[in-house]
């Protein structure tokens, strides 16, 4: 029984060398590009960065070790006020009166901040004093605070 003799042509072969020269190439190029080019020094891990406000020149309360901080900000009418949660749990920020929230609306638009967010307030457009707390812990007066307004 003759079995048939198959030949490949040069052309193939070529061909297949040069895809395989292009996939290892192309391997290399991932490998150092990955940061693996062999530094000597040891790699830093980069650092969880905490929550930033947004910009606009707001005034900032910041939520860390379960206190809200500063306790009273002043603003003028117009502004808005950056709550930024740097604790490790997430908090929801609402008007006094617990547990309805009408005094002023715009303390309202936080609402709840996870660890590592920041959110603003609405526009006050009214001078006045406001008082805020953690819709979830209500009686904690180291997440409760006042802005005024002027």
């Amino acid at each position: 029984m003759n079995l048939p003799v198959f030949r490949r042509s040069p052309a193939v072969g070529i061909r297949a060398g040069r895809w395989l020269a292009a996939l290892v190439l192309a391997a290399a190029g991932a490998f150092t590009a990955g940061g693996c080019g062999g530094s000597s020094s040891p790699s830093t891990p980069t650092p969880v960065p905490t929550a930033t406000p947004p910009p606009g020149g707001a005034v900032t309360v910041t939520l860390s070790g379960g206190v809200a901080s500063p306790k009273q900000v002043e603003i003028n009418v117009g502004q808005r006020v950056a709550f930024v949660n740097n604790d490790t749990v997430a908090h929801e920020i609402a008007s006094n009166p617990h547990p309805i929230h009408t005094d002023c609306p715009p303390i309202n638009e936080v609402g709840g901040l996870a660890p590592g967010t920041a959110r603003l307030t609405g526009a006050f457009t009214i001078a006045r004093t406001c008082g805020y707390h953690d819709h979830g812990m209500p009686d904690n007066a180291s997440l409760q605070g006042t802005i005024i307004i002027h």
